[in-house]
């Protein structure tokens, strides 16, 4: 009888042994292991304190300089190129169809920067430098979804309007946005739509340059941040 009542405590301690240390698992994070945190209660980005891996920290590089690039590249050289050897309608035309795709392209880069760098970098692991780089992959990602969903579709529908009544009058043939100023102009003067058209065309086009030059801004920084962190070439 004896061994039988010390055989079942001795079972019955194991269990509880084995159950305390199961629950202490689930509670603890080990090293080595996922540290998950979410950022809201109702299904926020998860965050892990886990090192990043190699092909984390190669995609957050290639969306980098993939947007740094495409902003250099339609901001700066196609803009200038196409300008000085196309005429008016054909550049505005090539510009409705590139513009819309770069800045969609740009905001979903600038998306998922934010996601990746969000996942592992923890809301209450951040310090200054952290959260403020957080908050410039935030800025970029409001600033050019609303340019993509916004000014630069309202400055592509704007072209368009503008491009039937020029063709109407005989205009858009010359090359160079700068050339035959004078015939646009008196158009404007005569032509109380297309004065209208214009001035939400420059209108627009002004709001959207400025938000190219954030995201533009705030990319620099985040290449800087990037490379401040590099431990060697």
């Amino acid at each position: 009888m004896n061994v039988n009542v010390s055989r079942d405590d001795f079972c019955n301690k194991l269990l509880k042994l084995q159950q305390d240390r199961q629950e202490e698992e689930e509670s603890a994070c080990f090293p080595g292991r996922c540290c998950f945190v979410v950022w809201s209660g109702k299904g926020g980005i998860m965050s892990t304190d886990q090192e990043p891996t190699f092909t984390v920290k190669l995609l957050q590089l290639l969306l980098l300089s993939t947007y740094w690039g495409m902003q250099i590249w339609v901001t700066f050289i196609s803009s200038f190129v196409m300008d000085n050897h196309l005429n008016r309608h054909t550049y505005g035309f090539i510009q409705s169809r590139l513009v819309p795709f770069y800045l969609h392209l740009g905001s979903a880069c600038a998306f998922f920067n934010l996601t990746i760098y969000a996942i592992y970098h923890p809301s209450d692991l951040l310090d200054d430098r952290e959260a403020f780089q957080i908050f410039i992959f935030f800025v970029s990602v409001t600033v050019a979804a609303i340019n993509a969903q916004w000014f630069g579709q309202m400055t592509s529908e704007i072209m368009a309007d503008m491009h039937l009544i020029e063709q109407a009058c005989g205009l858009g043939q010359d090359i160079g946005l700068s050339s035959n100023r004078e015939a646009y102009a008196k158009l404007c003067e005569t032509d109380t739509k297309y004065c209208l058209l214009s001035n939400r065309l420059w209108l627009y086009r002004l709001l959207s340059s400025l938000c190219n030059l954030c995201c533009i801004t705030c990319n620099f920084y985040s290449l800087c941040y990037v490379a401040e962190n590099l431990i060697t070439l």
